[in-house]
Order: C-alpha cells, then structure tokens, then sequence
C-alpha cells in the first residue's frame, strides 16, 4: 500500500473531534516519554512539558497528541513509562475526565492501535501505598487520525503522525522496535542516533514530507498537521498548507501547535533566565497566529 494510500485510509477512519470560535486546542507529538533512564529523550524536558501541560488545563484547552506519545520502541512495557513520568499521566487522566483528551498513535507506540492493549495497559495503575488498583485511562481509545471539524464553516483539519509517508517505520515498526531495543539504545547512551529516524536523517525527512504535501494537493489542500520528523512548519497562507508540531524531544524546548479562536499558531515552550538571575519557563511565539479561513 502507498503512502498516499495509507494517508487517505487515516482520514477515512479518523475520530471527528467538532470545534467552534470558542474551541482551544494544542497540539503536541513526539514527547517520547521514556523510563527516565539516560535514553530517556523526554527526561530533559519534562518539567517544561509538565507546566505547559498545566497550563492548558487551566485555560480549558483540548489536548491532541499526535503519536508517539510514549517511547515503547526503548522500553518493553508502559508501566516503567508511568512510573517515571507519574505526575504527567495523572494530569493527562484530568484531561480525560473531561473529554478534553484526543490520542493518536505513532510508530513508536504503534501497539495502542489494539484497543485490548490500551484496556489492558492503561486503564488502571497500581498505587503502592494503598496496595491496590486506580482507575487511570478508563474507555480511553486511541486512532490513527483526528479530524477537528469547524461547526460553522465545515472546514476540515487533518490530524495524524505522519508515518504513514515512511514505508519503513510503518510497514516495518516491528524490526525497527527490535533494532532499537538491541542495538540503538545502548548506543545512545553514547550519543550514536539511530540512522532509520528521520528526525536524525535529513534526507528521509525531506521525502516524507514531500509524500505528505503531495497528498495534500491530491486532496483539495486540506489543512494537515503532523509531527514525525520532529521538524516544525508553519507554511504561510497560501503555500501548501502542512504544518508540523515539531516535538517535544527538542534540547531545552518543546514546540506544539495551537488553535484559538479559529487562529492557528505555532509556539515554544522553554526555560529562560530573569534578570536577577532565577530561572522561569516561559511560552515563545514563533508563528502566527494566522486565521484558518486563511488557508481555504
């Protein structure tokens, strides 16, 4: 099956997640969240994700995770995953709790496309301290795309990972979760990357997106946001209109995607330093925000 195929198969089969002018949205990918071990991307960033997280449930955001959520290519099982990162999932459960929480699986959590495998993992956690099961993601389902759909207008918001331009993490997830289990992560630790990403490999990533913006212009210029490669874009009204999220692995930052008030932007969460020298984490502009009617 061809990219193109595989894209059009997505958007068929996407969750319709409806939204107006008073609809908030961001949208992360890529977090990688790991065991916090020193293969742990995520690790670096976590403080940063977790009070941008904070943030967006204050503010009454819907939270879209567009795959590749959590590391389970590095790590067997999600439960070393939630003890590492415990915090984050409950705060993500709020999210849940009320109906604010959208997932999409990438190729590095590719397993959560089994609905057994997301009951079976994460609707509930063991709490040590009391000695018994709590409820964590219960009836959360997982899709391979979203589709944030204007109730006004009836425009029509593509949201996916990505990999499905990448013949190889998506045909062939399974050999790649086993080269990297065996061979790349104890060679990252050293700081060797795994040449099959294309967030380490240029070239690849200059094909997948070539793929995704082809598709795009088969299908009416449909407004796509992916992640994938880790690169973010933010084309300008006018040009083609695929943007990425970036990740959430990036040195020092996460980039994700915002809609507001049927304004889209692009932005960046970091650690700055005050004058006096203390540290705060701070929320960056980089693009826009630019009117979805923009990109009709």
């Amino acid at each position: 099956m061809s990219s193109d195929r595989r894209l059009t198969r997505a958007y068929k089969n996407a969750k319709v997640v409806p939204f107006n002018a008073d609809s908030k949205f961001i949208i992360f990918s890529d977090c990688h969240r790991g065991d916090n071990s020193f293969a742990d991307d995520f690790a670096n960033n976590r403080n940063i994700y977790f009070h941008a997280l904070n943030h967006y449930y204050r503010e009454g955001f819907n939270y879209c995770e567009l795959g590749d959520g959590d590391e389970l290519w590095e790590n067997i099982n999600f439960e070393s995953i939630f003890e590492a990162h415990k915090n984050v999932y409950q705060l993500l459960r709020q999210f849940h709790l009320q109906n604010r929480l959208h997932m999409v699986w990438g190729n590095h959590d590719m397993v959560y496309r089994d609905p057994k495998y997301v009951e079976n993992h994460l609707s509930s956690y063991f709490e040590p301290i009391d000695g018994e099961d709590k409820s964590l993601f219960v009836g959360l389902t997982y899709n391979e795309a979203l589709v944030l759909k204007n109730e006004e207008t009836g425009q029509e918001i593509f949201c996916t990972h990505g990999h499905q331009a990448d013949w190889w993490n998506y045909k062939f997830w399974k050999v790649g979760r086993f080269l990297v289990r065996i061979l790349w992560k104890p060679l990252q630790v050293v700081g060797i990357a795994d040449p099959t990403s294309p967030a380490k490999n240029y070239k690849e990533l200059i094909r997948i997106e070539k793929r995704i913006k082809k598709w795009i212009l088969k299908n009416k210029l449909k407004i796509t946001i992916a992640g994938h490669t880790h690169r973010p874009r933010f084309p300008e009204p006018g040009q083609i209109p695929f943007f990425n999220d970036g990740s959430c692995v990036h040195p020092r930052s996460i980039t994700g995607i915002e809609i507001v008030e049927n304004k889209i932007a692009l932005i960046k969460w970091q650690i700055a330093t005050k004058p006096d020298g203390t540290l705060q984490i701070v929320r960056v502009l980089l693009e826009g925000p630019e009117h979805l009617a923009e990109y009709n």
